[in-house]
């Protein structure tokens, strides 16, 4: 009986993970080539659409094409670019970016020997980096006679990497699983089959979309010792799961803000300014250094916090408003004012408070008119670093004021309005982060006033040592 209990067990165990891991693989495969479709259509829209920012007219040549594209477009981790010219490579990112595939000859000579009229389609190909999926798109332009070929890759085999852990992981799980259920089966094989009745209905009922069945729990022996365990790893399953979902939607929320910003200075830019061709730029790698920094860190934040999330250096707090409020600007119009400002250096993380107080300012931005005021400022008080955001929007609801800070949390009136709702729950971590919080001064019809309170000497806030905000208080 339990040899038996244990082959059934291991062979549902067996076809539930391998079931799973293809469908994970399909699905990779499938969000690969749903981002080689976007990429094809941003750049046919470009082309038939868009400027030559050199010159703000169509596009004359290949090269200049090829040049907007690929400025223009920030690859993800896994995904690499390249622009070819009469089979040559012509143009490729910047140095930052992981993939390669212009270093791979035989494949750089696979895609020289594509027709100059073939048609655009999603292949594959083997190479020195690994499975590449890639798209190339002949190009032409009028007026140039130079044959074109942009090309966009995926490293196949490092998008899959996850999967395989994670199913590796869940083998792990299964045989020491396996070893549990013999064990205790040997020592109360008559007590066993109630246990294994229940786990199995349990298994039955869980999909994945719905991991929230449990085996119901009595006693303290060690058969309901083993449904608790089972129940704990099925909590780790469904927040794995639900952690997975999550991460797309943190990355689309938090990189918006970035790529607004460098592509509103950039839309600005004099390029016959060079002293202001050179401050964009700057400011351009700075936030391209931030976004490099959001994307290692959202699965962090997906999951638990970490020693290094914040990396403290001295800071000065002036300029670091006056630098937040140089890339607000620029976004939107706005009656942009600053309240109070602080002179200090502190150890803080700088990029993480601009991200947190840009975010903050996002959020007004959603929830006012043109017009409207959005007002920043610092100060120290009673040893308390404070940062605000304050806006003349709708304001927020007394019993809202807890639940918009929650992961997904959107107020039911006034901001509740579109976004994913990670927002304001990644400025709490940042806070928290700091040992610090965020607090929320609102009357509904009076605007808001977000405020970030950071201890000066590092330690953490407590309801006895933090004075009550003032300022931008209603």
């Amino acid at each position: 009986m339990i040899a038996a209990v244990l082959v059934v067990a291991a062979l549902g165990m067996a076809l539930a993970g391998a079931t799973s891991y293809l469908l994970q693989r399909q699905r990779v495969d499938a969000r690969i080539d749903d981002a080689l479709a976007q990429e094809v259509s941003e750049f046919r829209a470009l082309a038939s659409s868009g400027v030559d920012p050199r010159t703000g007219e169509p596009f004359t040549t290949v090269e200049g094409l090829f040049f907007t594209a690929l400025q223009r477009n920030v690859p993800d981790v896994h995904e690499g670019l390249l622009a070819m010219i009469d089979g040559r490579v012509e143009l490729v990112p910047p140095q930052d970016v992981e993939l390669r595939p212009e270093r791979d000859a035989e494949f750089v000579e696979l895609l020289g020997a594509v027709p100059a009229d073939a048609s655009v389609r999603i292949s594959s190909a083997d190479t020195s980096l690994g499975t590449l999926r890639y798209v190339a798109v002949p190009v032409r332009v009028e007026g140039d006679p130079v044959d074109g070929l942009y090309v966009v890759a995926y490293a196949r085999d490092l998008e899959q990497a996850d999967v395989a852990d994670v199913f590796r992981t869940y083998a792990a799980v299964c045989l020491v699983a396996l070893a549990v259920v013999g064990a205790v089966g040997l020592a109360v094989a008559g007590r066993l089959l109630q246990p294994v009745r229940l786990l199995s209905e349990t298994a039955q009922r869980i999909s994945e979309t719905d991991l929230s069945d449990r085996i119901p729990v009595t006693g303290r022996d060690d058969l309901s010792q083993l449904a608790r365990t089972v129940n704990a790893m099925l909590d780790r399953i469904e927040s794995a799961f639900a952690l997975q979902r999550q991460f797309l939607d943190d990355a689309g929320h938090e990189l918006r803000t970035p790529i607004t910003i460098v592509r509103g200075h950039l839309e600005l830019m004099d390029a016959t300014d060079s002293s202001d061709v050179a401050e964009t730029r700057a400011l351009a790698l700075d936030e391209l250094d931030r976004m490099q920094r959001l994307v290692d860190d959202l699965v962090v934040l997906a999951k638990a916090q970490r020693p290094d999330f914040v990396r403290p250096e001295p800071v000065e707090v002036d300029r670091l408003l006056d630098d937040v409020m140089d890339k607000a600007r620029p976004l939107v119009d706005r009656n942009w004012q600053v309240d109070a400002r602080v002179e200090a250096t502190l150890e803080l993380d700088g990029q993480r408070i601009t991200q947190a107080l840009l975010q903050l300012i996002s959020n007004a931005i959603r929830f006012t008119a043109p017009g409207q005021t959005i007002a920043i400022g610092g100060r120290i008080d009673n040893g308390v670093l404070q940062l605000w955001v304050r806006d003349t929007g709708p304001g927020v609801a007394p019993e809202e004021a807890e639940k918009i800070f929650e992961r997904f949390g959107r107020a039911a009136i006034g901001r509740g309005g579109e976004g994913s709702g990670l927002g304001l729950a990644i400025v709490r971590a940042i806070a928290e982060a700091h040992h610090g919080r965020v607090v929320l001064y609102s009357t509904p019809g009076h605007g808001a006033t977000f405020v970030i309170e950071i201890p000066a000497a590092g330690r953490a806030l407590d309801d006895s040592t933090v004075p009550i905000p003032t300022v931008g208080s209603r």
